[in-house]
């Protein structure tokens, strides 16, 4: 049995064997995902799905977590692209004797015989010149807890751990060398070599991937791509990062519920060295119910129809869970256990330990999901197609429910681990979810116990207007009775609480931008007036600094919430990707790449370009 493997080398810095989380581009097929660094190299994939236990994990542990390395052989700037409008990744390698790419995809398969291979192709080539190329292949199944078995059959390399099987295919000869498989080679100017990662299992056989073969996968992945990117309605301004995000979002989707995950990746630290290092490869409610939003407004109603689906098989009609009918998350094929456990053999990303899969905060008392769902609902019916009577019954569960609890503390849209507290953003939420149903009973004629639901409507319409108001700050504040501003209050306006230009929202709009908006870029709350039991500062939220724009362009500042959203633009990554937060220094943190991100991007667009005109 091959080591699972080796011991860490002591790094006091850590940076030089980390390449920033920024520096990454991202693959999938739809129900698993890799990321690829600048360098060539894949340090993160999880087979089969999202949230399987890792195969390539170097971006979590450089000695212990597993690479799959593709470079050229000689000293190289490197350039990293996507083929226009797709997620065809191209890593070009400029060298003093020529030039050479690597297109790295995974075929979307879906309903074919080929579904359960969730091959990763690797396709190198040389454009100009000559470069000579190495590869190396060093999975380390399990998180790097498995060890393996390394067989070669038929020229393949064979990878058997205990819990999966995969078969590396080449067109250059590959050797081994312990646990792993190395290969180097030389192409000249033309010339071509595949290397393909596949699944075995489950009635799927080694099969070889020829170089034609990966150009037909190739061609057909590109189609894959721009013929559903093609059906996007946007044209305004910044259509490109409109789009990117669009097709990274698309790429967080699993495809078999139609659930859609937070972040692609799990504990890359929001803060370097710090404690705030969570698992997001599941779906959470509220940020799904977002991404139907985004999606929608861009043209997009498949996806939106598909996590209804999740919805309706995953709500609990009985409302007797800890959070009612519904969980603030699930797992990406609706389960409802996510136990977090720490990985304590990895050292986590340049250090910054621990490194958690599944996550606690699955059973957390969350009200806002049940507005962002329903908004999500009500959109989905009004801009798609009249929901069923079915749903409509799952919708009238939900308001039953928040009519009876809507009047309790809770955890909070930011899932603080300092106790619960009477959230502003949550009771916020609340009115969101009740006032929606209530537009669809109205114009649809659909059936609701309205006197009801108006009380508890405006029940919670005023006592955020008399307890959520600060007179000293003049702004609407974190929890009830307190002085403490947060950044999800500029939701107010989004969700057509209170009036984009009323005096009080202008006057809480000025208060933000003092107190937590630093060049445009916005901080969630501060966690010293505010603790949230955990240790370390945070650095901007990325999502919260597009709702800002949103909030600027609706109260007719234009200009600022131009410049804003301009500057927002620049701290994306080469490719047009968002991490969660950005750092001090500009650095992209947190899981990567971030959905929630990407979703307020695209309504912060489509709202400043049709303001704009």
């Amino acid at each position: 049995m091959a080591a699972a493997g080796s011991a860490r080398r002591p790094d006091p810095a850590g940076a030089s064997r980390y390449p920033p989380i920024a520096d990454h581009g991202l693959i999938g097929d739809l129900r698993s995902v890799a990321l690829v660094d600048t360098g060539g190299t894949i340090g993160w994939y999880c087979c089969p799905r999202f949230d399987s236990p890792s195969v390539f994990a170097s971006i979590l542990d450089a000695d212990r977590g597993g690479s799959f390395e593709l470079a050229a052989d000689v000293p190289a700037r490197t350039k990293q692209f996507y083929f226009p409008d797709t997620n065809v990744l191209i890593t070009r390698f400029f060298a003093a004797d020529g030039v050479g790419e690597i297109q790295d995809f995974m075929p979307v398969v879906a309903g074919s015989a080929e579904d359960g291979r969730h091959r990763l192709i690797r396709r190198v080539m040389c454009v100009r010149g000559a470069l000579p190329f190495r590869a190396r292949v060093a999975p380390r199944f399990d998180y790097g807890r498995q060890s393996h078995d390394l067989s070669m059959r038929d020229g393949r390399a064979i990878f058997e751990s205990p819990s999966l099987s995969l078969s590396l295919s080449a067109s250059t000869s590959i050797e081994t060398d312990g646990p792993d498989v190395w290969s180097e080679f030389k192409l000249t100017e033309g010339e071509s070599a595949v290397f393909a990662l596949d699944k075995l299992g489950d009635g799927v056989e080694p099969r070889s991937c020829p170089i034609a073969e990966a150009e037909e996968e190739f061609a057909a992945t590109v189609a894959y791509w721009r013929r559903w990117l093609s059906a996007s309605r946007y044209r305004g301004r910044w259509r490109e990062m409109v789009h990117r995000s669009a097709l990274t979002l698309k790429l967080l989707t699993y495809a078999p519920t139609g659930g859609i995950v937070a972040a692609a990746t799990t504990s890359l630290p929001e803060q370097i060295g710090g404690e705030r290092n969570w698992d997001y490869r599941y779906v959470w409610i509220r940020d799904s119910a977002f991404c139907v939003y985004a999606l929608l407004r861009l043209g997009f109603s498949e996806e939106a129809a598909a996590f209804m689906n999740f919805l309706s098989e995953h709500v609990s009609r009985d409302g007797t869970g800890p959070s009612g009918p519904l969980q603030i998350m699930y797992g990406i094929d609706g389960r409802t256990e996510l136990p977090e456990v720490e990985l304590s053999h990895f050292e986590g990303y340049r250090g910054s330990a621990p490194v958690r899969t599944g996550n606690g905060a699955v059973h957390q008392l969350q009200l806002d999901i049940y507005g962002a769902l329903i908004d999500s609902v009500y959109l989905y019916d009004k801009m798609c197609q009249p929901i069923s009577s079915d749903h409509w019954e799952e919708v009238h569960t939900l308001v039953d429910w928040v009519c009876d609890n809507w009047d309790q503390p809770d955890e909070g849209v930011w899932e603080t681990r300092g106790g619960r507290k009477d959230f502003v953003y949550s009771r916020l939420m609340c009115w969101v979810a009740i006032e929606r149903a209530m537009r669809m009973a109205g114009h649809r004629g659909l059936p609701a116990d309205t006197p009801r639901w108006q009380r508890a409507r405006d029940a919670i319409y005023r006592q955020i207007m008399q307890r959520g108001w600060s007179a000293r700050l003049q702004a609407f504040v974190q929890h009830f009775d307190e002085d403490v501003l947060d950044a999800s209050i500029l939701m107010m306006p989004l969700a057509k609480f209170v009036s984009p230009t009323d005096p009080k929202w202008l006057s809480t709009l000025d208060a933000l931008g003092r107190t937590l908006v630093s060049d445009s870029l916005v901080y969630r709350y501060d966690p010293l007036t505010s603790p949230d039991g955990l240790r370390g500062q945070d650095g901007t939220f990325s999502i919260c600094s597009f709702w800002y724009v949103e909030a600027l362009t609706r109260a007719g500042r234009l200009d600022e919430a131009r410049l804003a959203f301009e500057k927002m633009l620049t701290y994306a990554n080469h490719l047009g990707l968002y991490a969660e937060e950005i750092g001090q220094t500009g650095e992209q943190l947190g899981n990567f790449p971030q959905a929630f991100t990407h979703l307020a991007l695209i309504s912060a667009a489509f709202n400043l370009d049709r303001a704009l005109g």
